[in-house]
């Protein structure tokens, strides 16, 4: 009879004790809020809940993932700012904003130093790609980049064609919010307004500014060719890739094998929203051409030596980095 109390104790004592198990050591069923501010059916978009499709299967429900485009919880400042605090779990943005809270990304954000669209993809698949992740999320942003996605080559709209730098003269040109950027304009003749992108649409509609620059699905999606800028002027002068990242206070709640799936599925995040990109671009140009947007082809040599002082002057302390990227085929 004691040996059977002392049974019955023991077996208590040990489901008593796997209640008070640190979290960390118990499988977590997440509903995992991933952010953009692009709309549903944006390449990125699509990518990231085909990602959710799979973290379901895999866990069995236990991990999902549910997107929230559009913008609807702010802007992407805004954003990063939630998904450092945990209140936004996976974030799909553009390195502009991360290029002000972890300097060494700035290296991708300066003009012309990708000689193509395929040769920023073969840096990012690449070592540089993953060294720069690593860095990403080692840093105190509070970010764990866990892939890359193609955010396409940026080019200039405009109410006024623009074939040569001296045609933006006086033209007032919408930036993304990095000093790096305002100077790209300024070196190319503009004037660079540092705006949000929600607040684009208004200004260029209100002659705030007299143009903006982006790639063509985003310049469809947004609705900004209907505000007069006809002219879609193929500079090409930044192709940024875009990053995939989930909120650190997030990650640290999650078991080894969970981030390992949210690093697999990034990856392959990464792989199919480029086969989904291309086929957008092929979109929408097309309906840009339809809406009466004239696409003006450039000798890009006249923009890429007037803006030597903006890679002089940022890629100072990446003259190594950048040699390695140039070094890439």
């Amino acid at each position: 009879m004691t040996f059977r109390r002392s049974l019955l104790t023991a077996c208590a004592t040990a489901v008593a004790a796997m209640a008070f198990l640190p979290v960390a050591a118990q499988a977590q069923s997440m509903v995992l809020k991933a952010a953009d501010v692009h709309p549903a059916g944006y390449p990125n978009v699509v990518a990231v809940e085909n990602m959710g499709k799979k973290l379901d299967a895999a866990t069995n429900g236990r991990l999902k993932i549910q997107t929230f485009p559009g913008g609807v919880l702010g802007g992407e400042k805004e954003m990063i700012e939630q998904t450092q605090f945990g209140a936004i779990n996976i974030l799909r943005t553009s390195l502009g904003p991360v290029g002000t809270v972890v300097p060494e990304v700035n290296v991708f954000n300066m003009p012309f130093v990708f000689r193509s669209q395929d040769h920023m993809r073969a840096v990012i698949d690449g070592a540089i790609g993953d060294e720069l992740l690593a860095k990403i999320s080692a840093s105190p942003a509070k970010l764990v980049a866990i892939g890359w996605m193609d955010g396409g080559s940026r080019s200039l709209y405009t109410k006024k064609p623009v074939r040569t730098p001296a045609d933006l003269k006086g033209q007032k040109v919408r930036m993304m919010g990095n000093p790096l950027f305002v100077d790209t304009m300024n070196a190319m003749g503009g004037n660079g307004i540092s705006m949000g992108y929600g607040e684009v649409f208004t200004a260029l509609q209100t002659g705030v500014v007299d143009g903006a620059e982006n790639n063509a699905p985003s310049f469809f999606t947004s609705n900004h060719y209907s505000t007069g800028a006809k002219f879609y002027t193929q500079t090409n002068h930044l192709i940024i890739p875009e990053l995939l990242v989930v909120s650190k206070v997030t990650w640290d709640k999650l078991s080894k094998d969970d981030q390992a799936l949210l690093k697999k599925f990034g990856r392959e995040a990464q792989l199919e929203q480029r086969a989904l990109w291309d086929k957008s671009v092929e979109d929408y140009t097309a309906k840009l051409k339809a809406a009466g947007v004239e696409f003006i082809n450039v000798d890009t040599k006249a923009f890429y030596d007037a803006t030597a002082p903006v890679r002089a002057k940022y890629g100072a302390n990446y003259a190594d980095l950048m040699k390695r990227i140039e070094a890439v085929k």
